[in-house]
């Protein structure tokens, strides 16, 4: 029937243009409907030429229009020969039945290959500086089966002195690391090239008891250990990689320990004066051999808990010290200590590996590649949502986006979005739910770098990345330029109800909201409902009276407020402590990680609250929450012994004058550019400073330098007072000399017409001279008078007029007539001393301040 076809199918099978293109160029996905009444033709997106059957097939069937009442049955012959021909069918396309004419697009293939066909995991890539054993660190889940209750200090805890290396023994301590000036290059999978260094101490026998320390892997933090007594060991942790600052994560792994032996551990470097440690925070450890034999994971340990003020001081900045007290369960093992309960890379790529591997999760869970980090690493990006019926409900979806672990040490956060997507992908009524009404953006960990690592705050730029959400520096901040981009392009999509980046606190107990108040009274309040509801949803955990909402200036660059400024109403940072409760059911008991992943569930449980069709909660807790802001502006004004009448329009009052400060950890030393960009604008500057110092001749005395300053001060009042002194006093005297001009012009006049009278009545010409002189007395008598009021007057001025007489200027223009007069000598007349005026001070007496008359 179709002979150009049968012939092509005979043919080797072309590749696929549009497939070529996706496979190249397509970075991020999405789903391309079809108008449902059009012609379903893959050479639409193809280039089309003429000895292409498809062509050969529109022709012979004609415009869409033109099609004979057996259009059906031509659709199904030409999509049963689409299916059929290699040319013809894009793999790209996916068909429904023939009775639906609706193709749509497959999803596009990974431009990057997330994990091999045998399921094996990304290596993490580090920083060529970093030395990385290649043992392979894993811990278990495990829930206490008691709660872990603050520690309560008893006020006798010693308070050990610091004695360093000088007196102590060097155990263990990492190769210089890069700091202050130095910055990131490059990376590699498994970190600096070489033989791995054995920096622990050689042990002399079986007697030996020292301990042997390690945490050169994954997401580990020591720098020094010193030996100070048989059992007690002065730590020292290392600072954000190309930094000098932020020491406050640990994890480190020690070896060779002795059963009923009380050991102290001293933290001799952190950098933050407030800590929980003064309020009954434990340190974390984890015992390889319980956890082998009992399934026993990560537990709260520790006595004698003393968080102090570090007396040695280097003379830039104050230390502060942790001390505390352990036993260890067995003889011989291996033991970890850390911050709080770790999270690394590797945990992140093992979780979405089994999602990815899920046939039922996989099917509206969708991993994508969000950027690359500086080192290399895959910053992941996932899309849930289940499939939509319809392209129109499809676009009607409102999107909430989520994020965790811009702050590497962050590790609580990483334990809420486990949370969250434990429950988000299972098969609850609620989940799935919410898949059928949302679009979920998450992005899992955004640092994946410093995760790596062992930093606490920054990225291997050197920098804390929640302050550079506004950046241009696409290069230097990848991971947040292009999150930024993603959630610029959703809202040109979509509506985005939500965002909120996870968060820990170092110095507060319970869970809490950051947000941003509205401006706009139709929202007023509105800002803070859903933070009230999750209060209310996990009242034992979430503190709502700890939630604020003020915008400060060195929060703008925050995640939290670009996006509200970029115009999602709901913009939060949830704030996960390090410690635990002070609230309910579990007040003064430490959180475990089961009590942050409830908090994941919370969230989506919120979220469905928070957009039911019944508004009644809604309306209810915008009620409440104005009982709360008059409670709050009442006790404000008592405070400052001020009276306030509420009853009129009291909303108008700016609820960020009512509200503190969020107290977050300063980051104002992590912000700027990169730290290779900045040293790049410091030698400019250098440069530049001493070129100007080149050419500035510097002042020697301090009353050298006042005296300048108070000349530089006064000279334009000066100026301005003489130009304004000057022009009253110029104006009345060149009103008397334009008179006079007109006065000589009309005698000048009246001579010339009488050039032909006799001797006698040239002696009339006589009492004409003689009118000339009074004429000329006068304009001198005013010119001593203009003299003596203004000293310093330049009595003589360059001669700038011509005398030719054929230069002068019709008396009807007065202004360039005092400008080019001058008068001439006449024959008849004995010659006078003449009036000279230069044009250029006459024409600019009003702004010239030097205009003066003179006498040649």
């Amino acid at each position: 029937m179709f002979p150009a076809l049968e012939t092509e199918r005979k043919q080797e099978t072309l590749p696929d243009p549009y497939e070529d293109f996706m496979y190249r160029h397509l970075q991020y996905y999405g789903y391309f409907k079809a108008q449902k009444g059009s012609l379903p033709n893959s050479a639409t997106h193809q280039h089309v030429q003429k000895n292409n059957p498809q062509y050969l097939l529109n022709v012979s069937f004609g415009e869409r229009n033109d099609l004979i009442p057996d259009t059906l049955q031509k659709e199904k012959l030409l999509y049963s020969l689409m299916l059929s021909s290699p040319l013809l069918r894009s793999r790209q396309l996916l068909f429904d039945e023939l009775d639906q004419v609706n193709p749509r697009l497959r999803e596009p293939r990974e431009l990057f290959a997330f994990f091999s066909s045998k399921g094996t995991l990304q290596a993490p890539r580090w920083p060529i500086e970093c030395e990385v054993i290649k043992e392979s660190i894993h811990h278990i889940e495990w829930v206490p089966p008691q709660p872990e209750y603050f520690y309560q200090p008893t006020g006798n805890e010693k308070v050990p002195e610091i004695v360093g290396e000088e007196k102590g023994t060097v155990v263990y301590h990492l190769n210089p690391v890069p700091t202050e000036g130095f910055y990131f290059t490059s990376s590699r999978v498994g970190g600096k090239r070489g033989i791995i260094k054995e920096l622990a101490v050689t042990l002399e026998g079986p007697e030996d008891d020292t301990l042997l320390f390690e945490s050169r892997f994954e997401s580990g933090n020591l720098q020094k250990a010193v030996q100070v007594d048989t059992y007690e060991y002065e730590l020292t942790l290392r600072t954000d990689l190309y930094t000098n600052k932020h020491t406050q994560w640990f994890y480190f792994r020690v070896q060779n320990t002795r059963k009923d032996v009380t050991y102290r551990f001293t933290i001799v470097n952190l950098l933050k004066p407030k800590s929980l440690y003064t309020v009954g925070m434990k340190p974390l450890m984890y015992s390889q051999l319980d956890a082998n034999i009992y399934n026993i994971g990560w537990r709260r340990e520790g006595n004698e808990i003393k968080y102090y003020k570090n007396n040695t001081d280097n003379g830039q900045q104050s230390f502060y010290c942790l001390t505390w007290t352990i036993q260890f369960p067995h003889d011989q093992d291996t033991c970890f200590f850390a911050h709080f309960y770790p999270y690394t890379y590797t945990d992140l790529q093992c979780y979405l590996l089994s999602v990815a591997k899920n046939p039922i999760q996989s099917q509206f869970c969708k991993l994508r590649t969000l950027c690359r980090s500086l080192a290399g690493n895959t910053v992941y990006l996932l899309t849930i949502t289940n499939p939509s019926p319809t392209p129109h409900e499809a676009a009607a979806k409102k999107a909430v986006v989520l994020s965790a672990r811009v702050h590497p040490g962050e590790s609580n956060a990483s334990w809420i979005m486990k949370g969250f997507l434990d429950f988000i992908l299972s098969n609850s009524p609620d989940a799935q739910l919410l898949r059928d009404i949302f679009v979920f953006k998450v992005v899992p960990m955004l640092n994946p770098d410093g995760v790596i690592v062992g930093n606490y705050r920054c990225s291997l730029a050197g920098r804390d990345l929640n302050r550079h959400y506004k950046t241009i520096l696409k290069e230097s901040f990848p991971c947040i330029w292009h999150t930024r981009n993603m959630i610029k392009r959703l809202l040109e999509e979509r509506e985005v109800l939500l965002y909120c980046d996870f968060h820990g606190h170092s110095r507060k107990n319970n869970i809490f909201l950051y947000g941003c108040n509205n401006n706009d009274r139709k929202y007023w309040l509105h800002e803070r409902v859903f933070p009230l509801m999750l209060s209310k949803n996990a009242p034992d955990k979430f503190s709502f009276h700890s939630c604020n909402f003020k915008v400060q200036k060195c929060k703008e660059g925050t995640g939290r407020v670009v996006m509200w400024r970029m115009g999602i109403l709901n913009s939060y940072t949830m704030e996960s402590t390090f410690s635990g409760s002070t609230l309910g059911s579990k007040r003064n008991i430490h959180f475990t990680i089961e009590d942050l992943k409830s908090l994941g569930y919370h969230v989506c449980d919120t979220l469905l609250d928070f957009c039911d069709p019944d508004k009644t909660k809604f309306t209810q807790c915008l009620a409440e929450l104005k009982e709360l802001l008059q409670q709050e502006i009442h006790k404000k004004f008592n405070e400052r012994g001020k009276e306030v009448n509420l009853e009129g329009s009291w909303s108008d009052i700016s609820l960020s004058d009512i509200e503190s400060s969020t107290s977050g950890s300063d980051s104002s030393l992590s912000d700027g550019l990169p730290v290779h960009l900045l040293n790049i604008v410091d030698e400019l500057n250098q440069k530049m400073m001493s070129d100007k110092k080149k050419k500035k001749k510097p002042l020697q005395t301090r009353k050298q330098r006042n005296e300048l300053h108070q000349k530089n001060k006064l000279m334009p009042e000066f100026k301005l007072t003489e130009d304004a002194s000057d022009r009253a006093e110029l104006a009345p005297t060149l009103q008397k000399q334009s008179t006079f001009y007109k006065t000589l012009e009309n005698f000048r006049s009246s001579a010339m017409k009488n050039e032909k009278l006799s001797l006698s009545e040239l002696n009339g010409g006589e009492r004409s001279t003689s009118m000339d002189s009074k004429m000329t007395l006068i304009l001198r008598k005013n010119k001593e008078k203009m003299q003596s009021k203004r000293p310093g007057f330049t009595p003589s001025c360059p001669q700038r007029g011509s005398t030719d007489s054929s230069q002068e200027s019709a008396p009807e223009s007065s202004q360039n007539f005092l400008c080019s007069f001058r008068p001439a000598p006449l024959e008849n007349v004995v010659e006078q001393p003449e009036l000279t005026i230069s044009p250029c001070k006459l024409h600019c007496a009003s702004r010239c301040p030097q205009a003066s008359v003179g006498q040649r």
